[in-house]
């Protein structure tokens, strides 16, 4: 059966109530500053999907099914701070985070002053409803991206990334076409590199390392997120489709898969939005969800300190 809300083991999401969008999107014809190039890819069909072990079942990750995408191109790194600085300054627009005078923080991240006075879902206690965080104020008033020009945007809903990609002359993938280029030419890995996390002990991507949520050692270099293009690409050229943060895509979120093209969209009356990818703070021990074929869903006004986005367009 479909299902309009997050699977229940979404752990990493923290959600807003899903409310209809009334802002026009911006027009096209932006010029993203600093971006890190565009892949375009032939398509053609690919194995989507898993039956893993060590997935969730509400995740529909399953079952493998064969699905075609026609070529597009997508951007090699998420949408970093820099760029989305450029859309803000060209359009003047404002973010839900900021309309709404808040976003969830990772408690880890703040000072135990403001941790102590921030409300918590009950179900997800390490997260932290922070007023003032937003885009350029990553943990509420005061604090900036000093540094963080290169590092992904977060603080952006789903409504957000589909402002900026439109902006772009762009849009946001469908999620058939992000694991087709999360996966980077390889059938049925179960990272974009291959099956083992770290071959020959090398960190291949920006993950929770240590005990989560209390410990985390940042042996692979990053406590929080890492620059758009840290790490080594996949075998088509993409950076970090596996950690660093969440990334939005195009589809409602369902978990009945029909059709060859992947398009299995909930339909208008199923609001939560498709995220893959995982982020710095999924580990093995409880959000394993930086596999290539792992997903998960929020309401598309959500916005946390872990999830943002890549572009992607059609060919020719």
């Amino acid at each position: 059966m479909e299902s309009t809300q997050p699977p229940p083991s979404a752990c990493c999401a923290p959600a807003r109530p899903a409310r209809p969008s009334v802002r026009p999107l911006p027009v096209p014809g932006g010029s993203a500053a600093g971006g890190s190039g565009t892949v375009a890819l032939p398509g053609g069909e690919f194995l989507m999907g898993a039956e893993d072990a060590d997935g969730f079942p509400a995740d529909g990750e399953g079952p493998v099914r064969a699905v075609r995408v026609a070529p597009f191109l997508v951007d090699a790194c998420a949408v970093s701070n820099d760029e989305y600085a450029a859309f803000v300054a060209d359009t003047g627009y404002v973010t839900d985070a900021e309309r709404l005078g808040w976003s969830y923080v990772f408690a880890g991240f703040l000072p135990a002053a403001l941790r102590r006075g921030a409300p918590r879902p009950p179900e997800t206690p390490w997260w932290c409803a922070v007023a003032g965080a937003a885009w350029h104020e990553p943990a509420g008033t005061g604090s900036g991206l000093e540094g963080l020009g290169r590092h992904p945007v977060v603080h952006v809903s789903w409504y957000d990334a589909a402002a900026y990609a439109s902006w772009a002359g762009k849009r946001l993938p469908t999620e058939a076409e992000w694991e087709y280029a999360a996966r980077g030419g390889l059938e049925q890995a179960r990272y974009p590199w291959g099956d083992e996390l770290d071959p020959d002990g090398e960190y291949r991507c920006n993950i929770w390392r240590g005990t989560f949520p209390t410990r985390n050692t940042a042996a692979d270099g990053y406590r929080g997120t890492a620059p758009v293009d840290a790490f080594a690409p996949n075998g088509y050229g993409l950076h970090n489709t596996s950690g660093n943060v969440w990334e939005w895509c195009a589809d409602r979120w369902t978990t009945e898969h029909g059709g060859t093209d992947g398009g299995a969209d909930g339909g208008p009356g199923h609001s939560t939005r498709v995220m893959r990818g995982g982020s710095h703070l999924c580990h093995a021990s409880y959000c394993n969800r930086y596999r290539v074929a792992a997903r998960t869903a929020n309401t598309p006004d959500s916005s946390t300190g872990h999830t943002g986005f890549r572009c992607a367009r059609d060919a020719g």
